[in-house]
């Protein structure tokens, strides 16, 4: 099951956690992400990754969501700072997933609902812009 956890976060959560909201902006991002799951014996230690958002990658919500072709976002929404979605996955990494990010200027937080292969995940994002890209 871990590996299945950590193979969702790489291929499907990991983009999403920087949605391209017009208060985003392109540099340096750290990401900070928790996750629960019910039934799991022990907590899952937060995961933290830096990536470098490009222009091109903060215009189009949807390519930063998720990069797996498998992956459709169904539902957009964005409202001043808010940003809501709706993704439907098949193949491998099959399953159902929404979320919300509220950003505060280079930093946001974001929360995500999983469903997939029969589990249910929660997942919390924290995230800040560290600069610009090296």
């Amino acid at each position: 099951m871990k590996k299945v956890v950590i193979a969702l976060l790489s291929a499907l959560l990991l983009p999403s956690a920087c949605f391209a909201a017009d208060t985003m902006r392109a540099g340096y991002w750290e990401v900070i992400t928790t996750m629960e799951m019910p039934g799991m014996p022990m907590k899952m230690p937060p995961t933290k990754i830096k990536h470098c958002y490009s222009k091109e990658d903060v215009k189009d919500q949807k390519r930063t969501i998720t990069t797996d072709k498998n992956c459709t976002v169904t539902d957009l929404k964005q409202s001043g700072n808010k940003v809501s979605w709706k993704m439907k996955c098949s193949g491998k990494r099959a399953g159902v997933f929404s979320g919300e990010t509220v950003y505060h200027g280079d930093s946001y937080d974001s929360t995500m609902k999983m469903s997939t292969q029969g589990q249910a995940m929660d997942m919390k994002v924290k995230a800040k812009r560290l600069g610009d890209c090296p």
